[in-house]
């Protein structure tokens, strides 16, 4: 009888001290919830009653609101590490007092614009967190007569758009074709949409910018001086501090552009096509951008490969025919595959082609609670494939399984703006920046595995055709997979390892500012930029 009586003894030993644990982390979260909460109430004014924007792991709408702007369901299982406490800043001093108070009861701060971090650290952490959710902080005011815009971190693309199209008919903005990313990330990131042909990227019209930075401070484009600003237009928000807003400037667009989306399956001449795309797509002219999505699929019980070609051209139809029957014969344009349509209505159709004809208010829609689970990474390529090549990487794809590429033609504007210009590098001499992409809808380690290890292996046999020391990255394309920096640690080595494949030479200058602006490196997340190695 003793060894029931022994098995039962350490049972309930095991479960009270798990139980202890649980408590004691649980009971440590109350004090610091209760601690920061006081410290948020001093470093405002009482009226503003900010105990109203926390939100505790115990609060009833902790979870709907963590949840509304988690865009990759594979961070939104009862696995994932949660925040401590969500802040939901109404007015910029609650952002300033969240850093401050953060900062005294020695917690991380993971800072949130609009959820789609593609890697989640923007609310997932190893370290006890606080996340700043910065969705209410979202005005736009727009300014026809120096075509200019100023924009508040929280808001969306979609909203940035909308308010210039009910401003102006030939203004619009060279951002991102997805409406609900937040500006926040977008832009500090760098941000490129389908005008980058012809405007460059999203940060190259940024004219002034609001920070809030480690010491509570709020600074303008004078007061943080010319090398944060630089940092904040392509580095990353998320090592700096906390942006509140970007000035930036509107591009003219004409009254009438053209939109078209022609599919070639293998059978269809699509290794011709592709082949011929690399050559055109980079050197056409600065108005048209020709986007292709690239994905294995079954056609009448056979696998084959599935070419598109999304485009816009700011200009009409006719025009376009012409352009591409002589440039592009391969492709057989015709008139009729084409759409002419407002700048606005080009902006709907990219995001869902069924959107054209509707009206503008559907990108006033943020679709909160709207996640796959997804992966995605990046390359790029700097000489084209060879048809061999892109036959030997068909049969790769269709071996792999689900996971498409999408291929995004550079050239033209991006030729002309130097390498340091922005911390975002990668300007002449790349033909395209390769996007993997992969969705699925079934829950559970098991297909997260398949799925992962799929895109993996996909990127993996791409090595021979995409750059080379460093295999290059795009920030807003954020990939775990490359790097990270160790929870806690502040490494300038660990940190290298990514930094150079985001940022090319442009790193070391932003290690420089990092060192200066956030020397205890407050502001860090798995991918942060490090700051200098203190000297022994």
């Amino acid at each position: 009888m003793a060894k029931p009586t022994l098995l039962a003894f350490l049972l309930i030993l095991i479960f009270n001290i798990t139980s202890s644990s649980f408590s004691a982390t649980a009971a440590g979260d109350d004090s610091v919830y209760e601690s920061f909460l006081q410290c948020l109430e001093s470093n405002t004014s009482p009226q503003e009653e900010i105990s109203k924007l926390v939100y505790s792991q115990s609060s009833t709408s902790y979870t709907s609101v963590l949840r509304a702007y988690i865009r990759n369901a594979r961070y939104n299982t009862s696995a994932t590490p949660k925040p401590v406490v969500i802040v939901t800043p109404t007015q910029i001093s609650h952002v300033q007092a969240t850093v401050i108070c953060t900062k005294k009861v020695g917690y991380q701060l993971k800072i949130r614009s609009g959820g789609h971090d593609y890697d989640g650290i923007s609310y997932v952490s190893d370290m006890p967190f606080f996340v700043l959710d910065m969705f209410n902080l979202r005005s736009i005011e727009v300014n026809v007569n120096d075509e200019s815009a100023t924009v508040q971190a929280g808001a969306t693309l979609g909203e940035l758009y909308y308010k210039i199209w009910e401003s102006s008919k030939v203004h619009g903005f060279p951002a991102g074709i997805c409406p609900t990313v937040g500006v926040g990330g977008h832009l500090s990131g760098a941000g490129y949409g389908n005008m980058l042909r012809k405007y460059g990227l999203s940060v190259d019209h940024v004219v002034d910018a609001e920070i809030v930075d480690v010491n509570g401070k709020l600074l303008d484009r004078k007061a943080m001086g010319e090398d944060l600003f630089w940092a904040i237009r392509g580095g990353g928000g998320g090592s700096f501090g906390v942006i509140i807003s970007y000035k930036i400037k509107l591009v003219p667009v004409p009254e009438t552009v053209t939109v078209f989306r022609v599919e070639r399956t293998l059978e269809q001449n699509a290794t011709d096509v592709v082949y011929k795309w690399q050559l055109v797509a980079p050197q056409t002219s600065n108005d048209l951008f020709m986007r292709m999505l690239l994905q294995p699929v079954t056609r009448n019980g056979n696998q084959t490969i599935r070419a598109s070609i999304v485009a816009l051209y700011l200009g009409n139809s006719d025009s376009l025919v012409a352009l591409l029957g002589k440039e592009f014969p391969e492709l057989g344009l015709k008139k009729e595959d084409c759409n002419e349509t407002s700048w606005i209505q080009s902006v709907m159709w990219w995001d869902e082609s069924q959107n054209l004809g509707k009206s503008p208010d559907v990108l006033l829609d943020r679709n909160p609670n709207d996640a796959n689970f997804l992966k995605r990474k990046s390359d790029y390529v700097q000489n084209p494939i060879s048809k061999e090549g892109l036959e030997w990487l068909w049969k790769k794809m269709i071996e792999v399984g689900k996971t498409g590429l999408v291929f995004n033609p550079y050239g033209g504007r991006m030729n002309e703006i130097p390498a340091s210009e922005t911390p975002f590098p990668h300007r002449a001499g790349n033909l395209f920046k390769v996007q993997y992409s992969v969705n699925w809808e079934e829950a559970g380690s098991e297909a997260d595995k398949n799925f992962m290890t799929q895109i993996r292996r996909l990127y993996s046999y791409m090595t021979p055709f995409v750059s080379k020391n460093p295999r290059s990255t795009y920030l807003n394309y954020r990939d775990l997979d490359i790097g990270v920096m160790e929870a806690g640690k502040d490494s300038f080595e660990q940190g290298s390892v990514y930094g150079y494949k985001y940022f090319n030479d442009n790193f070391d200058r932003l290690v420089k500012v990092k060192t200066a602006v956030d020397p205890e490196n407050f502001f860090r997340n798995e991918q942060s930029i490090p700051t200098l190695p203190s000297k022994a």
